[in-house]
């Protein structure tokens, strides 16, 4: 709204952002400050900890006890920089502590 009190094109632009299928990777949970325990249930591996060990191998040394905004990387600057509205991010992942494992074939085969 204007300082007349009335509405003008620039009052009604809103900044948005849309991010799609967010994959943060298999023992990110491993290297922040409060880890999940790093049992696994797959074919190829039982620890979470191999998937950062191979990423290590790959990339170079990653730090342990993190801060939460390291899995976003420079996506935080980008979201700083462009000061959108809304950010509406469509995260692919499970985010959980249950002890109880939820058995689907698409995930253990």
């Amino acid at each position: 709204m204007s300082n007349s009190g009335q509405w003008n094109e620039a009052s009604l632009q809103q900044g948005l952002f849309l991010c799609g299928d967010v994959m943060t990777g298999r023992g990110i949970d491993q290297v922040m400050a409060h880890p999940c325990g790093p049992a696994l249930h797959e074919r190829y591996t039982e620890s979470a900890m191999d998937y950062v060990r191979l990423a290590e191998s790959a990339n170079g040394p990653i730090p342990r006890q993190v801060d939460p905004s390291y899995v976003w990387g420079t996506a935080l600057d980008e979201f700083k920089r462009q000061r959108p509205d809304a950010r509406i991010v469509n995260l692919e992942t499970s985010i959980t502590r249950a002890k109880i494992m939820c058995v689907r074939a698409s995930i253990i085969a």
